[in-house]
């Protein structure tokens, strides 16, 4: 089975919508998706997601099965260096994060203070334990840390999501800490991750990542990709995004 997870496109968050080059981002996705032969579209209720792949659903008169648990991730933090409000969870200081050992620790990161106290384990374990139900749903029942397989098959699914959420997925099929994911990947919007399950062994299946925030369909419409969810490259460029 071939899983496909989608960023949405470029966002206008006061709108929950697209910018106008985000619109175009969705475009310029729309024939690589038709392209994809998807037999299952799954999307996130916010509309930032339900945006991106509307033209292939027309183009494809198809509709996807809205997921709540496909929303952004929601579960914030009092972060060490800001006191005075709650941050998302994937936007910790290199400084504060990086030392803290348990941080790289698939099966401890959770235990850190700040994520102790706060509901980050409770939103992950309930989205990854609806993700392994939609994956099992298709053939793929979670045993350990890999898939036990009760329904081979060669299907393609997408899930049309947002950056934080996809690298909880990830960290989840990886099996590997999701704040190694939230700080050290960027995947652009609109941008395409693909993974497709190995089954060396009849019954026995991972899910192999072949490619990572894929944005080829940009180039190949000579579209840069856009800045969000990066910071600056060098402190002094004042055109980037700072804290």
């Amino acid at each position: 089975m071939k899983l496909l997870i989608v960023r949405h496109a470029d966002p206008d968050y006061s709108i929950d919508s697209l910018t106008e080059k985000g619109w175009k981002e969705a475009k310029y996705l729309t024939p690589r998706l038709l392209k994809a032969n998807i037999d299952k579209f799954y999307v996130s209720p916010l509309g930032r997601a339900n945006d991106t792949i509307s033209f292939a659903l027309k183009e494809l008169n198809e509709t996807a099965e809205v997921c709540q648990w496909l929303r952004e991730f929601d579960a914030p933090i009092n972060r060490p260096d800001v006191t005075d409000k709650k941050m998302i969870p994937w936007d910790w200081l290199p400084e504060d994060w990086m030392n803290e050992p348990r941080f790289f620790d698939a099966d401890h990161w959770f235990e850190q203070a700040r994520i102790a106290e706060s509901n980050v384990k409770k939103e992950y374990d309930w989205v990854i334990g609806n993700f392994d139900a939609l994956l099992e749903k298709h053939g793929y029942k979670r045993e350990g840390k890999y898939y036990k397989v009760t329904k081979a098959n060669n299907d393609t699914i997408c899930l049309a999501c947002h950056f934080g959420l996809q690298c909880a997925l990830l960290s989840h099929l990886l099996n590997v800490s999701p704040m190694i994911l939230w700080h050290n990947a960027c995947a652009a919007p609109s941008s395409v991750t693909t993974l497709v399950t190995e089954e060396r062994r009849e019954g026995i299946a991972n899910f192999r990542m072949s490619s990572f925030g894929d944005i080829s369909h940009l180039y190949a419409n000579e579209e840069p990709p856009a800045f969000a969810a990066r910071f600056c490259e060098c402190y002094k460029n004042e055109d980037e995004r700072h804290d």
